[in-house]
């Protein structure tokens, strides 16, 4: 039997769950709706990935990094960081941080998605 944790999905509020969707779906996501059911959300799916998008209160997405000082909305951990940099910056997709290492020794970088959200990809280094 196994025990422990498995995966983790990362919920995000949005107040246009369509356009999200969209903007994920440009960048190789998966999209199944389900904007029926009592709590419409829509559920992204990119390799072991998974982003539920709900509908927020809000017409605007406060980011981490404006609410609390710092700090990223979700983190991808990928082993190709390079090819989906550039895969990402092909579309043109704002890259907040280039690809480097940070002082925590993951290798990284950051884009922008369409709410605001800082999105890193990144993996530690061995």
């Amino acid at each position: 039997m196994n025990q422990g944790f498995s995966h983790c999905l990362q919920i995000f509020p949005t107040p246009d769950i369509q356009k999200t969707a969209q903007f994920y779906e440009n960048i190789g996501f998966k999209v199944v709706y389900y904007l029926e059911s009592a709590e419409p959300h829509a559920c992204l799916y990119r390799d072991s990935i998974e982003i539920v998008l709900t509908k927020s209160q809000h017409d605007v997405i406060t980011p981490n990094r404006i609410s609390h000082g710092y700090g990223y909305d979700a983190y991808f951990i990928a082993y190709e960081q390079k090819e989906i940099e550039k895969e990402i910056a092909n579309l043109g997709i704002k890259i907040v941080r280039p690809l480097s290492t940070t002082d925590y020794n993951n290798h990284e970088f950051v884009f922008e998605d369409i709410d605001g959200r800082w999105i890193a990809v990144g993996n530690k280094l061995s």
